[in-house]
């Protein structure tokens, strides 16, 4: 699926500890580094904006991120995205985005995480995974017609929203796109009314294993670990 890894409840239970505010402001400054700071033009950091809110981080701390990414306030916005690929136990294919500013910190620590599973070579995994475009949006009109929407808006193929994540009368839909169409997707389905949850790209698994219980529970304990780690930005495992 387009979603990445994240068992149930557990950005709740980041936020406890912090973590997701950490991890959701650093997605903030990077959006604005790479798409300037107007949500309305930069469709990534709409989105980034909109999970800060529903998080409860304050408007002046989102403030200062824009402000910090878009270079408005002198500060370094060093992040760079690393990509560390390999297995999970039980062969389970997993690609991790880390957003760092220290790569030094961040590889060995990951290294480390892997023992527990294979770390492979850049580029391993990509038989198991397309990289796409995946736009997650919601409609207020329940009775309004996705795949026509995808046509028009130019996105591959559509998959309805996990429950949880649309509102009560809403639909809920994500949008898979061809990498180099993303933008416009976005800007369409902007203009028809959806409100944009996420705009990104993503590794989606081509065919996700099905393990038992305790297979799966193990694989979890793998993957909660890595998402557990402040540099870790996305899990992409490739798992029923």
């Amino acid at each position: 699926m387009g979603a990445q890894w994240k068992q149930a409840g557990r950005e709740a239970a980041a936020q406890k500890k912090g973590q997701l505010t950490s991890k959701l402001v650093r997605e903030i400054v990077v959006a604005a580094k790479l798409g300037g700071s107007d949500p309305d033009l930069n469709a990534r950091l709409a989105a980034a904006v909109e999970k800060a809110r529903k998080a409860s981080v304050t408007r002046e701390t989102i403030e200062r991120a824009i402000k910090k990414g878009s270079g408005e306030t002198g500060e370094a916005a060093n992040f760079e995205t690393i990509v560390y690929e390999g297995f999970a136990p039980h062969k389970v294919p997993v690609i991790v985005e880390c957003l760092t500013d220290n790569r030094n910190r961040t590889a060995p620590d990951i290294r480390n995480l892997f023992k527990a599973g294979t770390l492979g070579q850049p580029g391993s995994m990509a038989f198991f995974f397309d990289r796409l475009g995946v736009v997650e949006a919601t409609h207020a009109d329940p009775g309004r017609d996705p795949e026509s929407d995808a046509i028009e808006a130019g996105a591959q193929n559509v998959e309805p929203l996990e429950a949880e994540e649309v509102p009560a009368g809403s639909l809920g839909t994500r949008f898979l796109t061809d990498p180099k169409d993303l933008a416009a997707v976005s800007t369409w389905l902007v203009k028809a009314g959806w409100k944009i949850l996420a705009s990104e790209m993503r590794h989606v698994a081509r065919n996700p294993v099905e393990l038992g219980e305790a297979q799966r529970k193990e694989v979890a304990g793998f993957l909660n670990a890595l998402d557990d780690h402040d540099d870790v930005h996305r899990v992409y495992a490739g798992l029923k």
